[in-house]
């Protein structure tokens, strides 16, 4: 029999349960998704559910459809979900979409993994193009708009002949932030993870393919569970082995969630995030002479000063700019389509008061 604590039950989730006030339906939590069904676990043990007629005809975003991690209601009767909890945490990004992305079509969330406590960064110490700055401050922008704790993982620490200075250059982006160096190959370093994993958390593994998350977690679970493929010794990639996300429960307590490979991280979260990213531009940025300084040709602007003076690295500067334009544009997108959804509902409700004057009796 499954403890649900042991998955992360807690009296928040028992009370929002209780809410729904219907007998048949029993607590589990979403452990994977196929294209029509969502393996899950609960006290009843290891089921395959399905969405059913009536949380379909009732929801009608992807958005607020299961995902690893969710809380769920099941019918153990039929293996129906027919409830979804209250997310306490999610990691979201813009959902992939080509060209639609700059036509005026509606700017989707796509909902990565949900109800998490940590997410582990994770970049390769082989040389590869993971521990990019640019890539982990991506990265770091996304967990700091999932309400969870980042940590950054470095795998393959003994593949780096300078470690030290390694962790330094990522201690430098991400000053406030945990940076554990590892060896899953080895099991070296793996118990420096082991107090992010207490008994009821959930821990997010996100990075690029090749890093090694399937394999920290084979490590972690002291059993090759996860396929993991070798990285092209010619440019160090690697393929995308894991193809969907999937929860674990591991023996020594806690919950890990493995995700694929992002290809495309495109971010979905505002500017308060980004100033959890970058806390040294943010505090310099207090110290310029205009409060609404661009940091580019302003008299008195303290972050170019810093720059200037070689305290501060002009790559970080573009990066946030970078960023910093993404999420602009994503708030713009996000309003405008607000504001068609409110003209279609008003519409909608003009249309209907003229029918119903034409139909009126005189």
């Amino acid at each position: 029999m499954v403890d649900l604590a042991e998955l992360g039950w807690n009296i928040v989730l028992d009370s929002c349960f209780r809410q729904i006030h219907r007998a048949e339906l029993v607590p589990a939590r979403v452990t994977g998704k196929t294209r029509n069904s969502f393996p899950v676990i609960g006290e009843f043990g290891e089921k395959i559910a399905y969405i059913s007629n009536r949380y379909f005809e009732k929801e009608v975003r992807d958005v607020k459809y299961p995902v690893v991690g969710d809380w769920v209601g099941i019918n153990t009767g039929n293996n129906t979900i027919e409830a979804v909890l209250p997310r306490k945490s999610k990691i979201s990004r813009q959902v992939s979409g080509g060209r639609g992305r700059y036509s005026g079509s509606q700017t989707v969330e796509q909902v990565v993994a949900a109800n998490i406590d940590i997410v582990f960064i994770t970049g390769s110490l082989d040389g590869s193009r993971s521990l990019n700055p640019g890539k982990i401050e991506r990265y770091l922008a996304l967990a700091r708009a999932s309400e969870a704790s980042p940590v950054i993982i470095l795998n393959k620490m003994d593949l780096c002949a300078d470690l030290p200075e390694q962790i330094n250059v990522v201690k430098q982006i991400a000053p406030a932030v945990p940076v554990l160096a590892v060896s899953a190959t080895r099991a070296a370093g793996l118990e420096r993870l082991k107090p992010y994993l207490i008994k009821g958390s959930t821990a997010v593994f996100l990075g690029s393919s090749g890093v090694g998350k399937s394999s920290v977690i084979n490590a972690l679970l002291g059993a090759e569970r996860l396929k993991v493929s070798e990285v092209r010794e010619t440019d160090f990639k690697g393929r995308h082995t894991t193809v969907g996300q999937e929860l674990l429960m591991l023996p020594g307590g806690g919950n890990v969630i493995d995700t694929p490979g992002m290809r495309e991280l495109q971010l979905w979260g505002d500017e308060e995030d980004l100033a959890g990213v970058f806390p040294d531009i943010n505090l310099l940025a207090q110290g310029c002479r205009f409060r609404d300084c661009t940091h580019r040709s302003e008299p008195g602007c303290a972050v170019k000063q810093a720059i200037e003076s070689g305290t501060l690295d002009i790559r970080r500067l573009e990066n946030f700019r970078k960023l910093e334009r993404e999420v602009q544009h994503l708030e713009a997108r996000k309003n405008d389509f607000s504001k068609l959804e409110e003209k279609q509902k008003w519409k909608k409700i003009s249309q209907w008061q003229k029918n119903f004057r034409r139909q009126k009796p005189e």
